[in-house]
């Protein structure tokens, strides 16, 4: 918590922020069929709940260490700022916890989302923008041999 209020306290606010360390990134192939694997899995813990986090945040700082607390706690980066999580319901709460905590401790006009998904609406996922036939990917495509 200390790193997260010392992070948004010294930064000024920055209009024109740059996308940060994306190396990590895996691209858009993979992480489409990260998605679908999840889906898929024929047994997934029955305590564990799917769920996007989401944020727009201002400070390049708060940024980075968002970044590494979620990935520290199994969260899946899937955009710049969008990462999916299969994880059991107690550590969504303590996610859910504490990202409420650094909201809270600076002065700031962030938001972080934190969206609850059935695999059903992420099976239903359409990507738009990048030449990816999710289809194909699913195995719903339906083909005929003669």
């Amino acid at each position: 918590m200390k790193k997260f209020s010392r992070a948004g306290l010294s930064q000024p606010y920055s209009p024109n922020r740059h996308a940060g360390n994306l190396e990590g990134l895996h691209s858009l192939e993979e992480r489409v069929a990260y998605l679908l694997h999840i889906v898929k899995q024929s047994k997934r813990p029955p305590d564990n709940m799917l769920f996007f986090v989401m944020y727009d945040i201002e400070s390049t700082r708060v940024r980075n260490q968002i970044v590494k607390y979620l990935l520290k706690n199994g969260c899946t980066r899937v955009q710049k700022s969008i990462f999916l999580a299969d994880l059991p319901i107690d550590t969504y709460e303590k996610i859910r916890s504490e990202l409420a905590q650094v909201q809270q401790c600076y002065e700031n006009e962030d938001s972080i989302l934190i969206v609850p998904i059935s695999t059903d609406y992420l099976q239903s996922m359409k990507v738009i923008g990048k030449n990816i036939d999710i289809d194909l990917i699913m195995n719903t495509r339906n083909t005929l041999f003669f």
